[in-house]
């Protein structure tokens, strides 16, 4: 079955369950918040042929610059004792170096899904300790040109494309600190086609009447390999975004 098929399924085995958890009658809280991510971007690629290794890490105003494009949001709904999320990423970025002996050329297309089904044993929603499982879906476009300085040296490439499904298990804890403001812990790994995928955020809310300002911090790290080439991508910066509440 391919890939994309089998997130699909895994989509709709957390989603069902959940869409007859609620006792007849019970109003779920439904959330959408759009979001930035000041992120710097560290990624080690390492190749088997030919033999490359090379290490490349920029700052939030330097991901600004190579930027081709991006788009982030999360929704949320949640019942007395089970919820559901889904959070999408896009992130597009192009860089050229150049340096003594060569040039770099390199090109990111990264596309981040994950839906989870979430248990809250909690009296109160949203407060509390909860526990989250389903689908973590990495769909990576990855390329990159070494262009020597003398021609006599031929040129080296690195191309990782594909698709990654992994199952996704994490916790989140999120205390009240006052009528307004909240914080959020979050701490979670998935497993499958990726060598390794972990992400850890503390996010603080500040709640208005309809919805609430959300500024925290992001650090997510993945480890890809495909045909012999290997790309260690680490994501790191703040947050900051609007929740609006329905």
């Amino acid at each position: 079955m391919h890939r994309t098929r089998i997130a699909a399924v895994v989509a709709l085995l957390i989603a069902a369950p959940l869409a007859h958890a609620a006792p007849s009658g019970e109003r779920w809280d439904w959330s959408v918040a759009p979001y930035l991510w000041l992120t710097s971007i560290k990624a080690d690629v390492q190749t088997g042929t030919p033999p490359l290794v090379g290490s490349n890490f920029n700052q939030f105003d330097d991901v600004l610059d190579d930027l081709d494009g991006a788009f982030l949001i999360h929704g949320e709904g949640q019942g007395d004792d089970f919820g559901v999320f889904a959070d999408f990423i896009f992130l597009g970025l192009a860089k050229d170096r150049q340096f003594q002996v060569a040039r770099t050329e390199s090109d990111l297309d990264a596309r981040i899904f994950e839906v989870a089904g979430v248990w809250s044993p909690n009296a109160e929603r949203m407060r509390g300790f909860e526990l989250f499982g389903g689908l973590r879906s990495i769909d990576t476009d990855f390329t990159m040109q070494l262009v020597p300085t003398n021609p006599n040296i031929p040129r080296g490439s690195v191309k990782i494309s594909d698709t990654f499904n992994d199952f996704l298990l994490g916790g989140r804890y999120t205390a009240a600190l006052s009528d307004r403001w909240s914080l959020t812990l979050r701490a979670d790994g998935s497993w499958g086609d990726t060598d390794s995928a972990w992400n850890l955020a503390a996010t603080a809310q500040y709640r208005f009447d309809y919805g609430a300002l959300a500024l925290g911090w992001r650090h997510f790290d993945v480890e890809l390999q495909n045909g012999g080439n290997a790309l260690d991508v680490a994501f790191d910066g703040p947050q900051v975004g609007y929740v609006f509440t329905f």
